[in-house]
């Protein structure tokens, strides 16, 4: 008991506020801003139905670590996605705002559905075809930058020591499911959506591959927790497209938790998801995505108990470039494209996905590779995958590192659409939401196994 009372004393010493002030050479600033899309805008890139109401907010939420060397800035939009141009504007606007470099700013989507699509090559296609503002609302793109830029610079002027890093996971229940399905014929399919009919065979079928776990990064003070970092691999709908604009079970489940937690930035950033769905658990009613909320959210306070307080007083970054092959089918060749997007005749729809194809083939054809940072924290990785890269690619990253804990994160450079495995492509996988072709994986696994090697 007295030895128990002992290490006690000593663990709070340790952890006293005068301590961590001469000791640790690691400061964290939080920040947080609004980027809602206005009523009328268009979600998701290509829905048909524009936003009719508010339903819940959308977050820009993120940190920067600062330390010895150059600031490293993580933020996660409460957005579909961020491509090509626009991409690149949000990392130099952020790596100015820091003071920082573009390879050292990572940015991920939450990929909500009922929320907006940002290319800023995309748009300015579409601007000469006069379909100006369809894809999103360019001077509301320029405010937010400017707001989300204000808010890292004011919150740099308030960081704060960081003395440990505390890591934690837990089993998520009932929410993961693969699209792929094996149907009672034998025959595969990867039809299991993101809301299925209870009685359908998706739903009935096993969940297939998931990586089941929600993983949690905890940023400490002493004994006051700045901020934690949850991810979780799956696609964030339970339903959309009904004009209203929502962060769905995933903000929700993040928001719940920050009202309970007011003095620790919560940030969720989805896993590598693109071939997960809660469709198994989801039939797209509003009691859903109550029940998927919660679900979350429990597993959000779990992980946050269960963990692993590590010492800090540095941390390390690395960056990797790589480049991937364009989709391979016919109706993908430049000639094709740009047809339908000067094709008066043509759904706006067709002629969105072609602005977003020829912007990611430009981008090709210029050389500018896809960026793979990792944020190394010791007991810890962060890394950040291309667009809506499958569960086997998180899956990957550890076995990579099985002695480690890395958080592998999607939807940072969104160009690519779907970057399926190798045994994805073999079985045909295929959606006009992939722009890359076959090949992905072996590139993909020799940049992971170089950025993750341990220093």
């Amino acid at each position: 008991m007295i030895r128990h009372l002992f290490m006690h004393f000593l663990f709070a010493f340790i952890l006293s506020p005068m301590v961590v002030a001469q000791e640790s050479a690691v400061r964290l600033a939080t920040f947080a801003a609004d980027i809602t899309i206005p009523i009328g805008h268009r979600c998701m890139g290509i829905l048909e139905t524009k936003v009719l109401r508010i339903d819940d907010p959308l977050e820009a939420r993120g940190f920067v670590l600062l330390g010895p060397d150059a600031p490293v800035v993580f933020i996660a939009l409460d957005w579909c996605e961020v491509r090509n141009g626009a991409y690149d504007l949000w990392r130099d606007t952020l790596a100015a705002a820091a003071k920082t470099s573009r390879d050292r700013v990572l940015v991920c989507s939450l990929h909500q559905h009922d929320a907006p699509v940002i290319d800023t090559e995309a748009q300015s296609l579409l601007d000469s075809v006069g379909l100006v503002g369809e894809l999103f609302d360019v001077p509301f793109h320029q405010a937010c930058l400017k707001d989300v830029a204000s808010a890292v610079e004011r919150a740099i002027a308030l960081a704060k020591p960081v003395t440990h890093v505390a890591i934690g996971q837990t089993e998520v229940e009932k929410i993961a499911s693969n699209r792929r399905v094996v149907l009672t014929d034998g025959t595969v399919s990867y039809d299991r959506f993101s809301r299925m009919a209870p009685d359908s065979p998706e739903a009935m079928a096993d969940p297939g591959e998931i990586d089941p776990n929600l993983k949690s990064i905890s940023f400490l003070s002493g004994d006051q927790r700045l901020a934690v970092l949850s991810s979780y691999a799956t696609h964030p709908m339970s339903y959309y497209g009904q004009g209203g604009v929502s962060a769905d079970f995933v903000g929700l489940a993040r928001r719940r938790r920050q009202l309970e937690t007011p003095d620790t930035m919560q940030i969720y950033a989805s896993g590598c998801a693109g071939d997960i769905t809660a469709g198994k658990y989801n039939d797209g009613s509003p009691q859903s995505r109550g029940v998927l909320t919660d679900r979350l959210y429990q597993a959000m306070v779990r992980a946050s108990r269960a963990i692993d307080p590590n010492k800090i007083n540095k941390f390390d970054f690395r960056c990797e470039t790589f480049h991937l092959p364009f989709h391979e089918g016919a109706q993908f060749k430049r000639e094709t494209m740009t047809s339908v997007l000067q094709d008066d005749k043509a759904s706006i729809r067709d002629r969105i996905l072609a602005a977003m194809g020829l912007a990611s083939l430009n981008r090709i054809e210029r050389g500018q590779p896809i960026d793979l940072p990792c944020l190394d924290l010791g007991a810890a990785q962060v890394i950040v995958l291309p667009g809506e890269s499958f569960v086997g690619y998180q899956l990957m990253v550890q076995r990579i590192r099985p002695d480690s804990f890395v958080m592998a994160i999607g939807y940072g450079e969104c160009w690519t659409g779907y970057v399926p495995t190798q045994h994805a492509f073999e079985e045909r996988f295929n959606h006009d939401w992939r722009w890359v072709g076959p090949g992905c994986e072996p590139i993909i696994r020799e940049k992971l196994t170089s950025v993750l090697k341990a220093r």
